[in-house]
Formats: structure tokens, C-alpha cells, sequence
């Protein structure tokens, strides 16, 4: 991958927003909603330098820029190139307006990025910001669950976990529906994920 590509990312990318710490609330009894704007975000198929040439393109023409530089971030941390992974997503997110959907998106790839680098507070925070005054997306127990459960907050994460399980008894209440629930996520994830179930069966917390 050569660096002349993201020459003028490295250009804009020109501040960082400072990380706050978040409280995680106490879960709602369930979560159904589909948030449609969570997922990947994918401007041009492809890592390599073809792709990161259009995606450059893309945000010099204005066209889904937030987006391109949300995936130019996630291709950087992928390549190693850590730091300016994460001013491009801080980038992004201080390029659209806060509670957005494309703000939503990137935050949460945001999240996932640095989870997988082993930051886990830091994606811990990226996911709380997540949290809606209104809704209760289906996608936030596993998620935040997972994310509790990596920075030793336990008893929160068997609490976010217990919710998932109210949601969708019969999916959530088996490990072995993980894989199928949860395709993205790495083997480590999912078993990661398992202890929280162990943990909710050993002891299921009442409700509310």
C-alpha cells in the first residue's frame, strides 16, 4: 500500500476529538428495533490501492465524503496505520451533525475498529454515545454486553445481557445461536460474548 494515497488525508485530518468518558445506563426490559443505519460502511468494494485512490476521489468530489473517510479510517487501522485511522474517524465524525444516522454509522464502525485493536474502553465509549433518548435497538445488548463485559464491568454486562434475552428468549438464551446471530463477529468475540451467557444463566438478574 503505498503512503501517497492517503497524503491528503493525512492533510485534513488535522485534529482529534477528545475521548470523555460514558456512563452506560441501565438497560430497557427490551430491544427490538432495527437500527437500519448500523452496519459496515462500504463507499468502493476492495482495500487496496485501487479502492483507496476512489475513495479519495469520492471525498474530493464531495460525493458520500463522510463515509469515504469513515472507510479510509477502517482501511488505515487495518494496514497498521493506526493514528491516522483515528483522526480520519474522528474526522468524520465532526464532519456531520451529532445523533445523525451517518454519525451513528460511523461511531459504531468507529467502535468496532478500536475494539479489535484491543481498546476496549474506547469502543465501550464509542457504543454508549450510541444510546438513543428514544428507541431501543436490537443490536446494543449483544454490543454493549461484549463491551462491559472487556473492561471487567460485569455485573452491567450480564444486566445488558439479561435484556437481549427478554428481547428473544429463544435466540438469545442458547450460545450456540451466536454464530448465526452474530456473523461479523470474530470466534473470539462470540466466546467472549459466551462467558456473559454463562454468567447471566449462573445467575439471571431480575427485572426491573
Amino acid at each position: 500500500m503505498k503512503a501517497k494515497y492517503f497524503l491528503p488525508a493525512i492533510l485534513l485530518a488535522s485534529w482529534a476529538l477528545g475521548a470523555t468518558a460514558q456512563t452506560v445506563p441501565r438497560p430497557k426490559e427490551f430491544y427490538f428495533d432495527e437500527d437500519r443505519g448500523i452496519g459496515p460502511i462500504v463507499v468502493v468494494e476492495g482495500s487496496g490501492e485501487a479502492a483507496i485512490a476512489q475513495l479519495a476521489k469520492a471525498r474530493e468530489r464531495g460525493r458520500r465524503m463522510i463515509e469515504a473517510t469513515a472507510q479510509l479510517a477502517h482501511i488505515a487501522i487495518a494496514d497498521g496505520r493506526i493514528d491516522l485511522g483515528k483522526q480520519l474517524y474522528q474526522q468524520a465524525l465532526a464532519s456531520t451533525q451529532q445523533g445523525a444516522s451517518t454519525w451513528r454509522a460511523v461511531g459504531w464502525n468507529y467502535g468496532w475498529d478500536l475494539y479489535r485493536l484491543g481498546e476496549h474502553q474506547a469502543a465501550l465509549q464509542q457504543w454508549a454515545a450510541l444510546i438513543p433518548p428514544v428507541g431501543a435497538p436490537s443490536w446494543l445488548p449483544p454490543t454493549l454486553a461484549l463491551g462491559l463485559w472487556s473492561v471487567d464491568r460485569k455485573d452491567e454486562a450480564v444486566d445488558w445481557y439479561a435484556a437481549a434475552v427478554r428481547t428473544e428468549p429463544l435466540l438469545w438464551g442458547n450460545p450456540a445461536n451466536h454464530a448465526r446471530l452474530l456473523p461479523d463477529w470474530r470466534d473470539e468475540d462470540r466466546a467472549r460474548l459466551a462467558e456473559v451467557h454463562a454468567a447471566w444463566r449462573a445467575n439471571p438478574p431480575a427485572w426491573p
